[in-house]
């Protein structure tokens, strides 16, 4: 069975973003394995400095690190953007190579560029969305493209 972590740093505190992502989850059991894990965001103060900032994401790096599994998908603004059938198409394709896909979606401030460096960056959006959504329309979006894979009405 297909394996994909998805590793958020910080933590849903809507109940009803928290009811999103079981229902994905929830679908997702049909299709893959899917774990996530959140980790603690780094607190800074209201005006952080740019160099407050760096030290804060590479501190959440540092929490990162041991989740890094099979092939890393970093989502971030600046990276490769797909139609759903198109990122279908590379999310199984990515599994021919890989037992494990894992996405990491970071803080508000984003990613260190340790992790942007070395990995395939996924864009799922050019517009800025709460990270706490963005992990709703990631896991929407494996779903469809499992849908979309295995030929199901979900997707038209």
């Amino acid at each position: 069975m297909y394996k994909v972590n998805i590793v958020c740093v910080g933590s849903l505190k809507e109940k009803f973003f928290y009811q999103a992502q079981e229902e994905y989850l929830k679908r997702l059991k049909k299709y893959c394995e899917v774990c996530v894990f959140e980790l603690e965001e780094e607190k800074l103060n209201q005006n952080p400095t740019e160099k407050e900032i760096e030290k804060a994401l590479d501190r959440e790096y540092q929490k990162i690190i041991p989740y890094l599994k099979g092939k890393i998908i970093v989502c971030a603004v600046e990276g490769k953007q797909y139609s759903s059938i198109d990122f279908s198409d590379y999310l199984i394709k990515s599994f021919n190579d890989y037992n494990c896909i894992t996405f990491i979606i970071g803080s508000s401030y984003g990613l260190s560029q340790k992790l942007k460096t070395d990995n395939f960056l996924l864009s799922l959006s050019k517009m800025t969305f709460p990270h706490h959504l963005m992990r709703i329309f990631l896991q929407e979006q494996i779903y469809r493209a499992f849908t979309i894979k295995n030929n199901n009405t979900y997707h038209k």
